[in-house]
This record gives C-alpha cells, structure tokens and sequence, in this order.
C-alpha cells in the first residue's frame, strides 16, 4: 500500500522500474516491486547487478537515488553512480568532485531523460497508467511485455532514423 501524498488514501502500488542504455535509449532490463521508500533504488541495485560483463559501467538517476547507501553499494558492484546530487538534503548529496568533475557526469545528466520517453510511452500507448493486474508477478509480466513491445517500435524507428 502506498500513498500519493499527505492526507491521501493508501492504495495497493507497483512500481515499475527500467534499465535503459543511453546511447539508444532501449531497454535493457525491468524490474516491478511493490510500492514502499526504497523500491526504485532496490530495484535499481537488483538490475544492475544482472549486467553481464566486467567492463566499468555507469548509472544515471535523478535526485532520489543520491542516498549515500546506494552510492556506496554501486561502487561496491563496479558501477560508477551519474546520480543528480540532492544539496537540499540534510547532510549533503551523497556524490562529489570524484564523480562530477567528468564530463560523462553531464552527458548521463541530459541522457537522463530517455527512461522517461519510454514510461511516457509505456503509460500511453501500452496502457500502463492504471494497471489492469494484481500481483507482482502478473504485473511484472505485462510490464516486461510492453517493454518489449517498446524496444520493437524504437528499433524500427532506429532503422528509418539510420537509412
């Protein structure tokens, strides 16, 4: 049960997470949880650890994600955390110099956006701004499908883009 703001009633929530590449913007990798705090970052740390390979990877993420236990933890995996530093929270952002003195730091900052375009479509084409499931792994799999559907209209698009 998760609640939308203060004073709102508590409703059953899912939360639909993806993992996107930058240079593309196809999506590699979904995850659904149930809605509570730490979902999106639980979720992120889930799929990042299911990347295959050795080479050094980086992650972008928006203000939420800049908790120094997720920061900490990406370091742990080998993944260098494009995160947007939060400097109203109290303590600080949890990212500093080391990471957004390079000029990578800014690039995923303005690829950042491509998760977006693809929740925009996944709510209004596929249908996925009101759920028609119950259960994570109904929801799950309905979700994975339209992320699928996804990268098959984006690879088209891709295709005409290239010729």
């Amino acid at each position: 049960m998760a609640r939308k703001g203060k004073g709102k009633e508590a409703k059953l929530s899912y939360n639909g997470n993806l993992l996107v590449e930058n240079r593309n913007g196809l999506i590699v990798n979904t995850e659904v949880f149930e809605a509570n705090g730490t979902a999106e970052r639980d979720a992120a740390l889930v799929m990042l650890e299911q990347i295959p390979g050795k080479k050094q990877v980086t992650v972008g993420g928006d203000k939420a994600y800049d908790t120094a236990d997720f920061v900490a933890e990406c370091r742990n995996l080998k993944v260098t955390p494009h995160v947007a530093q939060n400097l109203e929270r109290p303590g600080g952002s949890a990212i500093d110099a080391r990471t957004t003195q390079h000029a990578g730091y800014a690039i995923s900052q303005r690829k950042r956006k491509r998760v977006e375009e693809c929740f925009g479509w996944l709510k209004t084409i596929a249908l996925l701004r009101k759920v028609r499931h119950r259960g994570v792994f109904r929801v799950g799999w309905v979700f994975t499908f339209a992320a699928a559907a996804y990268n098959l209209v984006r690879m088209r698009n891709l295709a005409i883009q290239a010729t």
